[in-house]
């Protein structure tokens, strides 16, 4: 299990995300659920990301999409979130690390 830390191009102290995905070969596998967060709108939000590339704030919230699992996972790479009604921005990954390590 690895956690992916991503910032957003335009403005990189804003709407940091972070997700926990299993990787293999610089690639997300498994079709499980995967769980990350994003700050947003001044408040942490907690999602689940699904095998399909859609990102889910719980039941009857907002409903997202992203490339995330379709790029190779490693440092610099960038992918698109699509926030709905034509938005999109575009982030890059800026770290992978293994939960509860340290560097």
């Amino acid at each position: 299990m690895a956690r992916v830390l991503a910032r957003w191009v335009d403005d990189t102290l804003e709407s940091p995300l972070a997700v926990d995905v299993a990787i293999e070969d610089q690639r997300i596998v498994g079709p499980s659920l995967a769980f990350g967060c994003i700050d947003y709108d001044g408040a942490r939000r907690p999602f689940t990301l699904d095998e399909a590339g859609i990102i889910a704030f719980g039941p009857g919230g907002q409903i997202w999409r992203t490339e995330l699992r379709d790029v190779e996972m490693r440092v610099g790479v960038t992918f698109r979130i699509f926030w709905g009604q034509g938005d999109e921005g575009v982030y890059k990954i800026v770290k992978i690390a293994t939960p509860g390590s340290k560097g």
